[in-house]
């Protein structure tokens, strides 16, 4: 998150906290600014200063995990590693307390003893935090280990602050009104349903949880508006099915890679249990193919017409730019087989034309470091309008304006381009040894092409492909 730039996202209307590369590390927006509460794995107070103050103005809350006892956490000395230090857990939610205007919450586990533990709590009640949520297992337990609802009490009984009580999906959550009953059990002031809510999410529903396949349908339109990272949706999905992940269809799910074949993986079915929802969509024929389709279209053109509208956006490369053809395009890796590409795509059509091997002529604007990318095919040059984060996205948009502009076939998903499987397959098929198995060059040797960086620096030939 220290790497992380805040961005709003217009398109989607929502604020994003993008990485170096283009990751998006945490997304929200204002339907949710009052409730959400942002978790955040440290080992270091000034550190965690910086990233609450970040992201303060976009949240309700910051909390620091201090249960977690994955490896990926405690190896850093953050998550459950923090309960062996006192002092720093101290250091860490006073510095947080007295720098940041939201309210600061913490999670932790029990420790070997429940004086050690009581005294732990006490310390940490006197940074001043808000509240203490509490996982009712030591560092070394897993789920199938039964939660001490009796440690929880005599933390809440011995606290003056909230104490909310963590972990009780396995044993003792199945229902709205079980959650209830486990705050009562732990005299906690609320509860925090971690694995419970990922299984189905309507849980917190008093009229009790919709069915699993209503709620997977929901989520993975929600997905699809917001542009979640298929990887993401694909694992809260799995989370929903659990047991059933086993069945050949479950198995599909897990195969699937991007948020499109999600979608056709529900209208093909996943358990036998889900039959119910597919007879009630056979009306709709689904839906959620033509769902897809039709909200990426819309979400591409809403960030063009928004792109598109800002005059710096719409600067061409320091050119005469007479004479070429221009879209408003931008290349999404998801949308896109990670085999083919565009510029493969497009190369391998000047092959098959005995056209000269396409030009790309790149340059990188000074005032955001942004790229655009003219390819020339055939003495005809082509442009994306749009400038885009990297040399090797703004060649890629640059090749799409040229095989959309001649009706070509460019690697989207679903797309086949038979000549570039026929090659792959032919080179398969030839000896090692055959003199011929040495002519196709590596892409890099094919992609050597001008660069101009407006501003320093030099990239690789191999850059883009």
């Amino acid at each position: 998150m220290l790497q992380c730039k805040r961005v709003v996202n217009e398109a989607l209307s929502t604020v994003d906290f993008v990485a170096p590369d283009d990751r998006v590390v945490f997304r929200t927006c204002e339907r949710e600014q009052s409730k959400v509460v942002f978790q955040m794995g440290t080992s270091d107070a000034e550190r965690a200063l910086a990233v609450a103050r970040l992201v303060e103005n976009d949240v309700a809350g910051i909390d620091v995990n201090m249960g977690c006892p994955k490896e990926y956490s405690t190896k850093g000395g953050m998550g459950a590693a923090l309960l062996s230090d006192p002092d720093k857990i101290e250091k860490i939610l006073s510095t947080l307390v007295k720098g940041t205007r939201r309210p600061v919450t913490c999670k932790i586990r029990i420790l070997p003893s429940l004086e050690d533990t009581l005294s732990l709590v006490k310390r940490i009640e006197r940074t001043g935090i808000a509240a203490i949520a509490v996982h009712g297992r030591k560092r070394e337990e897993r789920p199938q280990h039964p939660v001490s609802c009796e440690a929880i009490k005599a933390i809440a009984e011995t606290l003056s602050i909230p104490v909310i009580a963590n972990g009780g999906s396995h044993d003792h959550i199945q229902g709205y009104l079980d959650i209830e009953d486990f705050r009562r059990a732990t005299a906690a002031s609320s509860v925090m349903v971690a694995r419970a809510a990922m299984w189905n999410p309507s849980i917190f529903l008093k009229e009790g949880p919709r069915p699993l396949e209503e709620v997977m349908q929901k989520y993975i339109r929600y997905a699809v508006q917001y542009d979640n990272h298929y990887t993401n949706t694909k694992y809260c999905l799995c989370q929903m099915l659990r047991e059933q992940l086993e069945s050949p269809q479950g198995r599909l799910l897990h195969a699937a890679q991007s948020s499109q074949e999600i979608c056709s993986f529900l209208r093909a079915g996943c358990t036998k249990g889900l039959a119910l929802l597919f007879s009630s969509l056979q009306s709709e024929a689904f839906g959620l193919g033509a769902f897809y389709e039709e909200t990426t279209r819309e979400l591409d053109a809403r960030r063009a017409k928004l792109l598109a509208r800002s005059p710096e956006e719409a600067e061409g490369p320091a050119e005469d730019t007479s004479g070429i053809i221009k879209m408003a395009i931008k290349f999404d890796r998801r949308a896109y087989s990670p085999q083919i590409t565009p510029k493969m795509c497009l190369l391998e059509w000047c092959r098959r034309e005995k056209l000269a091997q396409p030009v790309y002529e790149t340059v990188q604007r000074p005032l955001d470091r942004l790229f655009c990318s003219v390819v020339t095919v055939a003495e005809q040059k082509y442009q994306s309008t749009l400038w885009d984060k990297s040399k090797k996205l703004a060649e890629q948009a640059a090749a799409i304006v040229c095989l959309r502009s001649q009706g070509l076939p460019e690697g989207r998903l679903g797309e086949e381009s038979p000549s570039l499987h026929k090659r792959k397959r032919e080179a398969l098929d030839q000896d090692p040894g055959d003199p011929r198995t040495q002519e196709p060059a590596m892409p890099g040797e094919l992609c050597k092409k001008p660069f101009v960086a407006l501003a320093s620096g030099q990239e690789s030939p191999l850059e883009g492909w």
